[in-house]
């Protein structure tokens, strides 16, 4: 049951006529696993618990660097060179401590994320490289898991919503190569406001599909052109050959 407190708190979204105090139970009972707390978990990360998600593992093995402050929100000038995670965990505990956070600094691999994966309800890829893109795409078929993946670059945004039991297939179907030449911030810029608007998007069909809502966006790639604003949506398509998801759809 919902305190008094927290009927303040989370009046606005308790006035939806899809939300109501039920849903929000919901997101008090919900963990989710982040992983990467840059350009694009750091919105995501504000928004889920603002929201009152009641667990967040934040993965994160890197320090903060000056070069990120550009569009990393979570993180001040004086947090140079702290652990993301910890300091992220620190800035979302001011925001609403109601919320458990958990910091992970370790990087994420083999069964540490299979484990991270499995004790959560839903995943945020946030991160920044292929590898790590791959590997969380792995686990969450394996556990049975919801995945939202994000990325951008440039004016340039991706956002892919998995879902089991993969029907339209999952990020391995998309991007089957692995070695696949990627640009990336480091090598190519960005803009802060388009990766946060990737962030601030993966942020939005996690609280749907915690609270019950389905998401329109399962099964879809949506591209979005920071340039001109348009969107387009692809519908993702299976592989018989993935050798990640070929035999659970």
């Amino acid at each position: 049951m919902l305190n008094d407190a927290a009927f303040m708190r989370y009046s606005r979204q308790l006035m939806l006529e899809e939300f109501g105090p039920q849903a929000q139970e919901k997101l008090a009972a919900a963990k989710v696993l982040i992983v990467g707390l840059g350009g694009l978990g750091s919105p995501a990360a504000l928004y889920l618990a603002a929201a009152g998600v009641g667990t967040l593992l934040l993965a994160d093995d890197d320090k903060l660097h000056l070069t990120n402050l550009q569009r990393q929100i979570l993180y001040r000038t004086g947090d140079l060179d702290q652990p993301k995670a910890t300091v992220a965990k620190r800035e979302l505990l001011r925001l609403n401590p109601l919320c458990e956070i958990v910091a992970l600094t370790e990087r994420l691999a083999g069964e540490a994320l299979r484990n991270a994966v499995a004790s959560v309800d839903l995943i945020l890829d946030c991160s920044d490289n292929m590898e790590t893109r791959h590997a969380v795409n792995h686990a969450c078929v394996s556990a049975g898991k919801t995945l939202i993946s994000g990325s951008a670059v440039g004016f340039g945004g991706q956002l892919l919503v998995i879902e089991a039991p993969y029907a339209h297939g999952c990020y391995a179907c998309l991007y089957p190569d692995q070695e696949i030449a990627q640009r990336n911030c480091r090598t190519s810029g960005v803009l802060g406001p388009v990766v946060g608007t990737i962030g601030t998007l993966q942020a939005l069909e996690a609280l749907k599909i915690l609270t019950g809502l389905s998401s329109t966006l399962s099964g879809k790639l949506r591209l979005f052109d920071g340039k001109t604003q348009n969107w387009r949506s692809l519908q993702l398509t299976r592989s018989a050959s993935c050798t990640v998801c070929g035999g659970h759809a």
